[in-house]
């Protein structure tokens, strides 16, 4: 999830678990502690862009890295409030929530996150929400706001803070409802239209969990395209992208590309953008895509101009977006089509 959403829910959560012992210093302790994972960026200084990106979100967002520093936050924080009345437990469970509820809500989204490192690099990912989701995030800050200005009661103050908890945990159950859904839908027409592929995956269009992006892998690419739980029509219309690994011969070996094929997944395709190659990961969708279905993907890797790559994540997420662009969003989310159809599957 974004930082915003780390330090708001961290700040409710503190004030419901620890409020009522140290006041305010609560909702810090808890916004600190919901941020500690994020502080790979630092290493990033440090690192190529494709070693960067393996990075983040690993070690410290491992299950290891959660028990340490759960054990150095809460010696600490028991020492700085001395004399106080607050068991070493009590300080041991606020800290592994703090730190447990950032992994777990960064592993429902795309990018995924090593668990079990360093004992295993795989990632986990849910495609459940959208990095920076609006509708989940409201809430937590509405709460987290009205923490900072209202002093009243300890019961007032815990009310808004368990508002701030409670909505997002809500939403995410009705995002995962609307996840199960997708995908049961996607199975069936892909059966029924005679889509054969190999794996498959959904995750959400940005800023919502209605509006669903679709790829399935072939042999020899991919089938791309959205799906809203509001589509009338059963039946999937999607287009093609070859995957044209043979653009990639020369350098196969590379460490950059190994490392870009490594963090994809898989989910990845190569394009020949005039003396550009361009690697693109298909896990972060389209710009603009369920308008435009042959827009650029939002992760694309220069291989030949390395210099171009600053920022190769956030770069595309909101590229080409316009005043038009949430309007024809909102549209799309409800089911109506935007365009007539321009790829059919095969």
């Amino acid at each position: 999830m974004d930082s915003i959403t780390h330090i708001v829910t961290g700040a409710c959560i503190g004030e419901a678990m620890l409020g009522r012992k140290i006041g305010r210093k609560a909702m810090l302790w808890g916004a600190l502690a919901q941020s500690l994972p994020d502080i790979d960026f630092v290493a990033g200084m440090w690192m190529d862009l494709p070693s960067e990106l393996l990075a983040h979100r690993g070690f410290t967002h491992s299950f290891l890295f959660a028990s340490i520093m759960t054990v150095l936050l809460a010696l600490t924080a028991e020492r700085i409030h001395r004399p106080h009345d607050i068991s070493l437990k009590r300080f041991l469970r606020f800290f592994l929530i703090e730190i447990g509820v950032h992994l777990f809500l960064d592993a429902f989204n795309n990018y995924g996150v090593g668990w079990l490192e360093p004992f295993s690099d795989h990632r986990i990912s849910f495609h459940t929400v959208y990095v920076a989701d609006p509708f989940f995030t409201i809430v937590p800050i509405i709460a987290f706001l009205r923490l900072l200005q209202k002093r009243g009661t300890f019961n007032v103050r815990r009310q808004w803070a368990m508002a701030g908890i409670i909505a997002p945990a809500v939403y995410l159950v009705y995002a995962v409802t609307n996840k199960l859904t997708i995908d049961l839908k996607v199975r069936s027409m892909a059966q029924k239209q005679g889509i054969t592929h190999i794996r498959y995956f959904t995750t959400p269009a940005p800023l919502n969990s209605w509006l669903w992006f679709v790829v399935m892998e072939q042999r020899d690419g991919f089938q791309i395209g959205y799906r809203s739980v509001f589509d009338g029509k059963p039946s999937l219309n999607l287009r093609f992208f070859p995957r044209n690994d043979s653009l990639l011969k020369p350098i196969w070996d590379h460490e950059e590309v190994m490392q870009l094929k490594k963090f994809s997944q898989g989910y990845y395709t190569v394009e020949q953008h005039g003396d550009t190659l361009v690697f693109n990961d298909l896990r972060f969708g389209q710009m603009i895509g369920w308008k435009r279905p042959d827009a650029g993907f939002v992760f694309h890797y220069h291989l030949t101009h390395p210099e171009d790559n600053e920022l190769v994540v956030q770069r595309g997420r909101f590229a080409g977006w316009d005043l038009q662009t949430p309007l024809d969003l909102m549209q799309r989310i409800r089911g109506l089509p935007l365009i007539a159809p321009s790829g059919q599957s095969r």
